[in-house]
């Protein structure tokens, strides 16, 4: 019995090798091919320079619709098409003016921010209130009423990847926090560690109980100026802000998808993506550029290489994440209406760096499966497999969890420079490092593989 049980262990033992090794050697194929012939890169030049911004309900959303459906068909997808989801059309419009008066010497460098409502061709006129905190909001609020507020709150470089989340309430929350007491705009620092002076927007969120006023992001050097004009010999000056957006009606978008059909269970479905819209600043090289690109390209390595995957993997580019996520809902809804299966989630919207892993929204056992895998990733130097249970792989895939448990895994990259291009004028192709997006790609590829064959 006990030479049984040795010669049974040692069986096990060969096959568990052998089934490691073969996933070793195509592991190496698909990242010889992405990193040799990649066309993450030049798929990206493409959709930048050729379609650049891409907001929700603008011209350039159904130009990149259009490069979606080329793209993923000339990528060697088995079948393409558009899902129609309704979107937001929120126009920024041309003026956007800050300055002290009439005095065009003090004028700042400032971007409307996302969804917001505009002043109108009168503007507003008022004295500025500094505003460190909502704390201080709350200590000083019989002071704003009829005041513009000046939300000076900094990034905190030293909460590491935390930052942008710790800072960016002030833009999403901060217009409806200060027209409850009465004030007639806002103004927010920008969400970014970058030490330049290019203001990022971004999607604020309106409370129906309260005005809503005009809000604009200032660049961080304008930032400081104010705050240092404020403490000075501009304490009681007038101000005056202009901008002239304007929130127009629904408008009819779509999620472009594209498909390798599972040639053993067709009916359970990978999905890989990230999100095609961008803001407007900027030609959304990393938000979310990358992302798409990144998610195309599992599907050509995939085709390219021969691989004939057990799962349906199903690529797609969803719309609206940046204002509204309707792709992200409209794909989750329509998926439930149909009854599908879905196996696994991925997303990448977090820039093309280097990547070090994902994040791991699953169940406990789910997870333990994955962690088996953990020493494939070491070689790529990207196997921080963070565990959360359930939720955080990303937006567009959130929902999903939400209504199928859906196994998700999230993208994580460096991310030492992302928030410095994030939803600013900078968010270019030429920020965008070829090698590093590349290499996002073969992580991607190489989970997507490791699912599609053993499953969660």
């Amino acid at each position: 019995m006990k030479k049984r049980l040795i010669t049974t262990a040692l069986f096990f033992s060969c096959i568990t090798a052998f089934a490691q090794n073969e996933d070793s050697l195509l592991i190496r194929r698909i990242s010889s091919e992405i990193l040799l012939n990649g066309k993450a890169y030049s798929n990206l030049y493409e959709l930048c320079k050729t379609v650049g911004a891409r907001l929700s309900g603008s011209p350039g959303m159904y130009k990149a619709e259009e490069w979606g459906v080329k793209t993923l068909t000339a990528m060697g997808a088995d079948k393409v098409y558009k899902q129609q989801c309704m979107v937001p059309h929120w126009v920024r419009g041309k003026k956007e003016v800050l300055k002290v008066g009439g005095k065009t010497a003090a004028n700042f460098n400032i971007l409307a921010l996302g969804n917001s409502a505009g002043t109108g061709s009168k503007g507003v006129t008022a004295s500025i209130i500094e505003i460190k905190n909502f704390d201080e909001l709350e200590r000083r609020k019989d002071e704003v009423k009829g005041k513009i507020i000046f939300y000076n709150y900094r990034y905190n470089k030293a909460l590491l990847g935390g930052g942008y989340g710790d800072a960016v309430r002030y833009r999403s929350t901060g217009a409806s926090n200060a027209a409850k007491y009465g004030a007639l705009a806002v103004i927010v620092r920008s969400v970014t560690a970058a030490n330049d002076n290019n203001p990022h927007t971004g999607a604020l969120r309106y409370n129906d109980s309260f005005p809503k006023i005009a809000a604009v992001a200032i660049g961080p050097k304008d930032a400081d100026r104010l705050s240092n004009m404020l403490a000075n010999n501009y304490r009681s000056s007038i101000f005056y802000l202009q901008t002239n957006c304007v929130m127009l009606p629904d408008t009819i978008g779509h999620n472009i998808i594209g498909e390798l059909r599972g040639s053993e269970f067709p009916d359970e479905i990978i999905t890989v993506g990230g999100h095609l819209d961008s803001w407007d600043p900027a030609e959304g090289a990393h938000d979310d550029g990358a992302g798409i690109v990144q998610s195309i390209e599992v599907l050509r390595v995939l085709k390219t290489l021969g691989y004939k995957p057990k799962r349906t993997i199903r690529i797609v580019l969803f719309a609206n994440e940046e204002n509204g996520l309707r792709g992200g809902n409209k794909y989750a809804e329509t998926a439930k209406t149909s009854g599908e299966k879905f196996i696994m989630a991925m997303e990448s919207d977090g820039g093309g760096e280097t990547p070090r892993g994902f994040s791991c929204g699953m169940t406990e056992e789910q997870y333990a499966k994955v962690i088996t895998w953990k020493k494939l990733f070491t070689t790529l130097d990207a196997d921080r497999l963070n565990f959360s249970k359930g939720g955080g792989g990303g937006a567009d895939i959130g929902p999903l969890q939400t209504n199928f448990k859906t196994a998700q895994f999230g993208l994580n990259t460096t991310g030492n420079r992302y928030f410095d291009y994030h939803h600013a004028a900078t968010d270019v192709f030429e920020n965008v490092h070829e090698r590093e997006l590349h290499m996002g790609a073969v992580v991607m590829a190489t989970m997507v593989y490791l699912v599609d064959k053993y499953g969660l």
